[in-house]
């Protein structure tokens, strides 16, 4: 059992593996375009351009693959979840994508000029370790960007959390990071440098993620994310009432174009070998 603030060895990476498994289609359908805004600056912070050797690290559906690509570089992307390697694959020809699970990568040392992750340190449970990994198969000089969601300017995500409070559903208490760390600039810097990389440097990235209400219900709606194992874990009646709040909620804020504008607020951090 689960006690609130602690979490077994290894139980954050079990139930992150449990969480997206499967759910590469959806994802790709949903959620992918709300994380995929942050890509340009992040592989612009990383150098890619032409000729750049590029490992994209859990790469999704592949968007920062795909970005890459377009930029001429030479590409290699993997991801834990054998549907995101599926997806990407399909996604983008143009990429070398593999199955690998951090904290442990199938390269040699120094294998690439640049690594980019786009919301991934979040989702390990040793986001030093994976970071320090991250290092050892960049060249001496390449370049790392990460980026995660900022601590703050996210409302996103609460509509659904208003929904569920408005339907009276109480939350399971789920795995958290054993270790954690400020989702702030200052916070992802210093556990860049203290995974050995060199200069890093973080910044607030923001902008506004438009997308249509129903759209944006099916992600969670999907089984994604925390939120969605709550959702598709509830009794059809209560699921369908929590639909029926979100509807409300949501419809209230539409603007005349029928679109969600959602405030989305990520933290990039960029650093060299």
């Amino acid at each position: 059992m689960t006690i609130e603030g602690e979490t077994m060895a290894g139980e954050f990476d079990a139930h992150e593996r449990r969480m997206w498994a499967g759910k590469a289609v959806p994802y790709g359908r949903t959620f992918a375009a709300l994380c995929g805004a942050a890509v340009p600056e992040l592989v612009a912070a990383a150098g890619v351009g032409a000729g750049t050797t590029v490992l994209d690290v859990g790469t999704g559906s592949g968007t920062a693959a795909a970005a890459a690509v377009r930029l001429g570089a030479r590409v290699t992307a993997v991801d834990a979840e054998p549907g995101m390697v599926e997806l990407a694959a399909e996604n983008v020809p143009g990429a070398d994508v593999r199955h690998a699970v951090l904290p442990e990568l199938p390269f040699p040392d120094a294998s690439f000029d640049a690594v980019v992750a786009n919301f991934v340190i979040n989702h390990v449970e040793d986001p030093a370790a994976a970071l320090a990994e991250l290092r050892r198969v960049t060249r001496p000089g390449g370049r790392v960007a990460v980026t995660v969601w900022a601590a703050t300017g996210n409302t996103a995500m609460g509509l659904f959390t208003e929904a569920l409070d408005a339907a009276e559903v109480g939350r399971p208490v789920f795995p958290t990071l054993p270790v954690d760390f400020e989702r702030t600039p200052e916070g992802l810097a210093g556990l860049l440098a203290g995974a050995g990389w060199q200069d890093p440097e973080g910044r607030q990235l923001a902008w506004t993620h438009r997308v249509s209400p129903e759209e944006f219900w099916q992600g969670p709606a999907s089984g994604i994310a925390n939120l969605g194992l709550v959702i598709t874990g509830l009794p059809a009646a209560t699921a369908a009432l929590v639909k029926e709040h979100y509807d409300r909620i949501a419809g209230g804020r539409t603007g005349a174009d029928g679109l969600l504008a959602l405030p989305a607020a990520a933290v990039l951090a960029v650093a060299r070998r």
